[in-house]
């Protein structure tokens, strides 16, 4: 089959991407051509980049000609003043869409967030809930994929967490009373969308993925942790702290070590969809732990932070 993925650079469209190539499938990846963590995913075998963002269908529809499915992996957990949630999430959704159309692409998925809901006062929820109901009215046989914290090699996750344990061994909660997350690997993400793409499962549903193991973030972040042998403190600290901190990182960081969405996000608690979402299959539920082991193979090269980290480097 040939398959579509906006956000290719990104974290779940990269191991996507990997995964459809090693299964002997042709895809096209599409993306703005910014993101250069993994310069590698432009040349995998029978893959076509098109650099295009998703501010118009006209090349969408011509970089999704003749192909069999389109997985919507695009989007941003930050604004900038040329990315907004308005623009990524709600516009770019449907100018997918009418692409989708034009060339006649019949499936459609679309990766959201599992609390993602109208009326919540987190622009970032409420355009991704705007952009299901696109998808979920557009007439096209479509799977919206309502996913949790999501961890794998090349995440944001790990990532930031092992570097900020080189950097300082502290952590502070996010709440006074933390709320229970479902970490969820990345490979059981990519074999939902799989089943959707490739085997026509999940056709027209709203489903939700998440870990089989709640926990609070501070006994994840200890199992990382354990995973790089550093000892870790945990202190008790107030959301509005986080938020100050998103604010600083959004502002001086090239990629934050938490945005304002992620605090909305674990402050809430990731461990059941909002506002309704189905559950997967039996045979489709996610069933990889979250071991020390497993997270050893996700981790990035161990160190600190670097200044080439900082938005005023280049």
């Amino acid at each position: 089959m040939k398959i579509a993925i906006t956000g290719a650079t990104g974290f779940i469209g990269r191991h996507l991407a990997r995964t459809l190539a090693a299964e002997g499938h042709e895809t096209v990846l599409i993306a703005r051509g910014r993101d250069r963590r993994d310069p590698a995913i432009r040349t995998l075998a029978r893959a076509t980049f098109v650099a295009a963002d998703l501010s118009d269908p006209a090349p969408l529809a011509d970089a999704f000609t003749s192909c069999d499915a389109i997985a919507h992996c695009a989007g941003i957990n930050r604004e900038t003043s040329t990315q907004t949630y308005l623009r990524v999430h709600v516009d770019g959704t449907a100018h997918v869409i009418e692409a989708a159309r034009r060339a006649s692409v019949p499936r459609l998925l679309l990766l959201s967030f599992l609390r993602a809901r109208p009326d919540c006062g987190s622009p970032y929820h409420e355009s991704k809930w705007a952009a299901e109901e696109l998808v979920r009215h557009s007439g096209l046989d479509y799977t919206v994929l309502k996913a949790g914290m999501t961890y794998g090699l090349g995440d944001h996750m790990l990532d930031h967490l092992s570097h900020t344990l080189h950097t300082i061994p502290i952590f502070a909660t996010v709440g006074l009373r933390e709320e229970p997350i479902r970490p969820v690997a990345v490979d059981d993400v990519v074999d939902l969308i799989l089943a959707a793409l490739l085997h026509g499962r999940l056709s027209r549903q709203t489903v939700f993925v998440l870990g089989p193991e709640s926990m609070r973030l501070s006994d994840a972040v200890r199992r990382v942790a354990a995973a790089i042998g550093r000892k870790v403190f945990i202190l008790p600290a107030p959301v509005w702290f986080h938020f100050a901190l998103a604010r600083f990182f959004e502002r001086t960081m090239q990629i934050p070590l938490v945005a304002k969405a992620q605090v909305r996000m674990l402050a809430e608690g990731c461990r059941e969809p909002a506002p309704f979402a189905d559950p997967p299959p039996p045979d489709l539920a996610p069933r990889r732990q979250f071991t020390t082991e497993r997270i050893r193979r996700c981790l990035p090269a161990a160190g600190a932070f670097r200044l080439s980290d900082l938005r005023c480097t280049c």
